[in-house]
This record gives structure tokens, sequence and C-alpha cells, in this order.
């Protein structure tokens, strides 16, 4: 037993880990056929673990200090062939860790009922002239699920139900929505967001049935509202109003759509230009629901300690599967407790650096999964200093190799002599 590292083998994993940051990136930002989350957490997990594992064996292939001449020799192309069974490991790994995740706890209801609440105030002729808010409005109706219901309240110096909570498991229904909201004119009046909030309320109240709701709230102004009262019911029943500041030129009006979003778990959007606002939608219908180990929780989990400490352990499961499928690809059970322990504590490390370092950014999210990957093999593939390490074959192809290799170290197993000597 002893207390090796290989530096190639750390640097050839990094790379593999690179290569495989960058094909699951595309995987997260492309979500090719609508892939379910567990099912692409699941594939981007079983890449990395491609990437990383191959970099090893031929890190290993070129300098074999870790598993020695013999098994070059010997075993290489059996841990060629028993890669595909790792990367099977770490694609199981990621699923089930990632079904876990997307669990409801603590009474937190997945999304499905989406009300738009719009500002249709005559201020809206300046800020909105094109009428671009509607066509963002039509376009998140056209994306939402089936098992989605929506609903329309817009407002001015009063609010208004122009469409009630309606399913969108008929496409009949989903173009009534839009109809419904091609409709619409900017009227004259003030903002009413009091009224328009409480509106809200009754709708998500009317429809009866105990399901996750969220409230986008969409306004150029600034109305009295009072957030410590006005937004208790929202706050009790843990449904996210996201706010989405159009052109604000009074401080006032950012402010009070900043505080309505802190309070009741939503998120703020600032947009100085009508045209973005479909961009605005966008935005929010991929952060609906979302939830993932890959990705900040954007739902009232998001402070929620269960669903970090969930998101901790399932890296620190998925750094113990890798270092265990890279024991396994190399047929060594010295090696493959080495990993294990090192994928245990670098899971732990790449966990709460998505935790922490997660803040919903495209360009720093992507930066922060990088540094959870590197760190992650970093720490595994040194562990062999740690845990010291020694030739010993997990299959029983190893084992019966070993032992028939044993008595023909150089010399020949005399033979016996049957006969009989006499007297």
């Amino acid at each position: 037993m002893q207390r090796k590292i290989n530096l190639l083998l750390l640097l050839f994993s990094l790379l593999g880990g690179g290569v495989a940051f960058v094909l699951g990136e595309l995987l997260l930002d492309r979500r090719p056929y609508d892939l379910p989350s567990i099912v692409l957490v699941g594939i981007y997990f079983a890449i990395v673990a491609l990437g990383v594992l191959a970099g090893s064996v031929v890190a290993e292939t070129i300098s074999p200090k870790l598993n020695g001449q013999s098994w070059k020799l010997r075993y290489l192309g059996t841990s060629w062939k028993m890669l595909p069974l790792a990367v099977v490991l770490l694609f199981g790994m990621g699923t089930l860790t990632e079904f876990v995740y997307e669990l409801n706890f603590g009474g937190i209801k997945p999304v499905k009922n989406v009300i738009m609440v719009i500002d249709d105030s005559g201020s809206m002729l300046e800020s909105d002239p094109n009428n671009s808010r509607y066509e963002a409005a039509r376009a998140l109706v056209q994306q939402l699920d089936e098992d989605n219901k929506v609903a329309v309240v817009t407002f001015s110096h009063e609010a208004s139900v122009v469409q009630p909570l309606i399913s969108l498991s008929k496409a009949e229904n989903r173009q009534k929505v839009s109809d419904v909201i091609s409709s619409l004119e900017t009227t004259e009046g003030g903002t009413d967001i009091s009224g328009a909030l409480t509106e809200a309320m009754n709708v998500i109240n009317e429809d009866g049935a105990d399901r996750g709701a969220m409230v986008i709230l969409l306004s150029d102004g600034f109305s009295q509202f009072d957030t410590s009262t006005e937004l208790t019911a929202f706050v009790d029943r843990s449904i996210a109003v996201n706010t989405i500041g159009l052109a604000l030129s009074d401080p006032s009006g950012s402010y009070l759509l900043q505080d309505i979003a802190r309070v009741t778990g939503g998120q703020y959007y600032d947009v100085t230009d009508a045209n973005r606002l479909g961009e605005v939608f966008q935005q929010i219908y991929d952060r609906l629901g979302d939830r993932t180990l890959l990705t900040e929780r954007s739902d009232r989990a998001a402070d929620s300690p269960y669903y970090a400490v969930v998101r901790v352990l399932a890296l620190i499961l998925i750094g113990t599967a890798l270092g265990l499928g890279l024991g396994i690809v190399f047929d060594n059970r010295h090696l493959a407790r080495s990993f294990s322990f090192g994928g245990a504590l670098s899971g732990l490390a790449a966990g709460l650096i998505l935790e922490f370092g997660l803040n919903g950014d495209t360009v720093t999210d992507p930066m922060i999964r990088l540094l959870a990957l590197l760190v992650l093999v970093a720490i595994l593939t040194l562990f062999t200093y740690v845990v010291p390490v020694g030739e010993g074959r997990l299959s029983r192809r190893g084992r019966a190799a070993g032992a028939a290799a044993t008595p023909a170290d150089g010399f020949h197993s005399p033979r016996r002599n049957r006969g009989s000597k006499g007297f």
C-alpha cells in the first residue's frame, strides 16, 4: 500500500471534464426534445463521467503510476469495456438525486396557475407605443404547458379580470386567451397596483383547486401600496409575484416593484426598452418551476435549508459514484475505495459551490458549474495521496489471472512422481 499521485491523470481528467462541461452546457441551453429535468441532469452527469473517466484511462495508459505496468499490459482492454458501466452508474445516480431534489417538501407546490397582471394606464402610450407587452403575453400563453391554467388582469385607475383562469389543455382555450389579449387597448387613467393584485388574488381563490400559482405583474408607474399588509395573502400561500418595471423614470416605482418581488419570493426585471419584453417573459417561463441540481432555485424553495442540504447531499453521492466508477474502470478495489472517499469530499465542495454560487445569471452560472466540476475532479484524482492504494483486482477475471501467474514467477513447478519407488 502506497500513497501515489499521477499528475498526468489529474491533467487529463481536468481536460476531459472541461470537454464534458462544454457538451453539458450545450445540453442545458438547448434542451433537445424537451427532455424532462430528471433525464437532462442524468445525461449531464453521464457526460461528465465519460469525459473524466476516459481522460483518466488515457493518462494511466501513457503513465501507469497508479496501476502499474501489469495493468497496462493485461487489463487495459478491460478498463475500456468497463467505462460504459461507470457512465450508466453516473446517469442513474444523477436521475435519482434529481428526482429527490424535485420533490416538493414543506407544502411547496409546483406552479400550475399563471396570472398575468398588465398595466394599461395612459402612460403606457409612451412606455410601450407598439403594445409589445401584449405580444409578449401572447407568446407566453403559447409556450405554457397543457396542464397550466392562465388568467389575465388589466389595470389603470381600476383593475378588471379580462380572462378568468382557464385550462390550456385544449387548443381552442389557448387561442381564446390569445384573442382576448389581442383585443386589449391602452386606456386613460392612473396606476392602481393594489387593486390589480387584489383582483389577482380573487382569481386564485375562485379557482378552488389546490394548485401552485404565480403572478406576473408588469407596470411603468407607481401607486400607494403597503407591502407589509397587502401581500400577506401571497406570502401565506407561497405565491410568488414576479414584477417587470417598464421604462420607469420614477425610482419610487422601481423600488415598489422590487419590494413586491422580494417579499413574495419572486424576481424583479428592469426593462428600459419595451421591445425586450418578449425576452423577459421568456426568462420567466424558463424559470417557471425550475429546480434542478445544476441551476438556481427560483421558486419559494429558493431560501429553503431543506433543498440546500438535499443539493449538497446529492453532489456527495454523485462524487462518490464518480470515484467508485473510476475504481471500477481500473478494476482495483483499493483505488475504488480511495476515489470514493475523495469523491465524497469533492462532492461536498462542489455542492457548496453550486448552492452558494448560483444566482440565475446567464454568464456567471456556467462559470460556477465549471468551477464546481474542476474542484470535484481535482480533489478526487489527488485523493490517492491521502488514502494509500495498492494492487487488488475487483473482478474474478483479474483475480484468476493473478492467481494463475503466481506459481510461474520464472520457475517451473516440480512434476510430481506418482510412480512407486519400491523399497
